[in-house]
């Protein structure tokens, strides 16, 4: 009997308007099966349901999921805490179906995630991403992630990982930037900012 899964991968020739996916945030145990449907056919990685539970019954406003026409086609699953003095958001999971890939669901889950951890005061975002995924790595690039650190033989299948870290500027940098501003005599003090945080200020500017 073909999945639904298998039905979906069938079709690669299906068309559809960015108008026509739903973004929901995980609204409870309905959800659950969902995202686990996805993350076991399309990650690497097995997870047990108390992994699934532990992210979303304890950070459930970090978890959306996206729908095509009742289907759920794509998934991120996030959490956030202190680590080391820092109040940091990490990305556990990201998937979205094949067919639908290259439309911006991906961007969009992630971003809508990024938005709360944010707002919840997170300084930085980290994630875990293969290091052969290149659509992966090329996605956080484009949303300001950073290659921090390279872990080698991460995964189970024995694939490197890459570490890649969005740091958000912290208010003292925006302050910084505004007596920058001031006048010339400031000019160029941005080059002595160490690398990550420069790239950060530079954005803003």
């Amino acid at each position: 009997m073909e999945t639904e899964a298998a039905a979906i991968e069938r079709d690669t020739a299906l068309d559809f308007e960015a108008s026509e996916i739903d973004y929901v945030s995980y609204g409870g145990e309905h959800h659950l099966p969902l995202i686990m449907r996805l993350v076991d056919e399309e990650l690497s990685e097995p997870y047990s349901i108390f992994t699934y539970r532990y992210f979303v019954y304890l950070w459930p406003q970090l978890s959306f999921l996206a729908f095509h026409r009742g289907k759920c086609v794509g998934t991120v699953v996030c959490k956030m805490g202190e680590h080391r003095n820092t109040f940091r958001g990490y990305i556990a999971m990201l998937v979205v179906l094949k067919p639908f890939r290259g439309r911006g669901i991906a961007t969009e889950l992630v971003t809508r995630s990024i938005k709360v951890m944010k707002e919840s005061g997170c300084e930085e975002v980290t994630l875990e991403a293969e290091v052969t995924n290149k659509g992966a790595l090329a996605l956080y690039g484009r949303l300001g992630f950073i290659r921090a650190k390279r872990l080698y033989r991460y995964y189970l299948n024995g694939v490197d990982a890459f570490r890649l870290k969005l740091l958000f500027p912290r208010p003292e940098m925006h302050s910084s930037l505004h007596v920058m501003g001031m006048g010339n005599e400031n000019h160029g003090q941005i080059e002595k900012v160490p690398s990550e945080e420069r790239v950060l200020l530079q954005e803003n500017l």
